[in-house]
């Protein structure tokens, strides 16, 4: 019994590190994830307009969550990205604004 209550002690100590990890994203980055998800729903759907705003508003998060990660990459390509699907939006264009809203997303899923 007692090999069994350490045996279980070592494992629960050996995944406390990894608990900790789930809350550790960056809060910009989860928000830039949503709002580009919510760009990428509306871009599809053809709504241009409504797809810029939300890449607006996931580019403010991204722009944040730079300053808060400096030097990850990801998050770099996600604002550049952003950036090109806001452009997009502005010009009408909701094809060529989704697919930079996937490009940023898939970036910023590989930053959190």
């Amino acid at each position: 019994m007692e090999r069994i209550i350490i045996g279980l002690f070592t494992v629960a100590i050996g995944f406390a590190p990894l608990s900790g990890m789930a809350g550790s994203q960056n809060a910009h980055v989860t928000e830039a994830v949503q709002h580009t998800k919510e760009a990428i729903e509306h871009g599809k759907a053809g709504h241009a307009d409504v797809l810029m705003q939300h890449a607006e508003v996931a580019l403010q998060h991204a722009e944040a969550a730079q300053k808060d990660l400096k030097g990850n990459a990801h998050v770099q390509a996600g604002v550049k990205e952003l950036k090109e699907a806001v452009h997009h939006g502005k010009a009408g264009h909701a094809s060529e604004g989704t697919k930079s809203a996937e490009s940023a997303l898939t970036h910023l899923n590989a930053a959190s």
